[in-house]
């Protein structure tokens, strides 16, 4: 564990060197992607559900990042930062979905497991259908840090730094979500 903790802060080391440098910039920004695409797509997919809702934050991600990388001062992580503007983004368009939407709730919930059903990267199980609408009826800063930790298996300082919440506020957060999901399952489990 200790030598991906180190390996993850070299890759950054030189992501950030080369970023800082205009004649190697996209080739740092190239790197960039390439290092922090799949985690940063997985964590929007686990807030948005639908690939293709996951693609567009991934996309505005990205957009953001390289408009800001210049800023970016190094008081945090460089996949935390991203990770906190991932988040930022996924609310977003999760807020401009919510309202464009004209259905009502029971509907939304209906249409999301419709969505994964149909979904090609799903792979239909009654388990996950449970947790997708388990996590739905948490509240926005439980549901994220049941991601965050359950996921992305994120630490409770990495996840303070991103959602600036202390540590105690977040295992406390986690404890409330997990026990309202076992509740969720245990009554919906056929």
């Amino acid at each position: 564990m200790l030598e991906l903790v180190e390996q993850n802060k070299d890759t950054e080391k030189k992501i950030l060197s080369q970023l800082r440098k205009p004649q190697s910039f996209e080739k740092g920004f190239r790197l960039l992607v390439q290092t922090y695409q799949e985690r940063l797509y997985w964590h929007a997919r686990q807030l948005v559900n639908v690939h293709d809702d996951a693609d567009e934050v991934l996309q505005n991600t990205f957009i953001k990042v390289y408009r800001g990388i210049k800023n970016f001062r190094g008081e945090a992580q460089l996949y935390t930062w991203m990770y906190r503007i991932t988040t930022n983004e996924a609310l977003t368009f999760l807020k401009k979905k919510k309202r464009r939407a004209t259905v009502g709730l029971d509907n939304e919930k209906s249409g999301l497991i419709e969505r994964l059903e149909a979904d090609k990267y799903f792979d239909g199980d009654r388990a996950t259908i449970l947790l997708q609408e388990a996590l739905k009826q948490l509240p926005e800063k439980q549901r994220q840090v049941f991601v965050f930790r359950y996921y992305d298996e994120l630490s409770y300082n990495e996840i303070s730094e991103i959602v600036g919440t202390s540590v105690g506020g977040l295992k406390a957060s986690y404890h409330h979500a997990v026990k309202k999901i076992e509740v969720y399952v245990r009554a919906n489990i056929d």
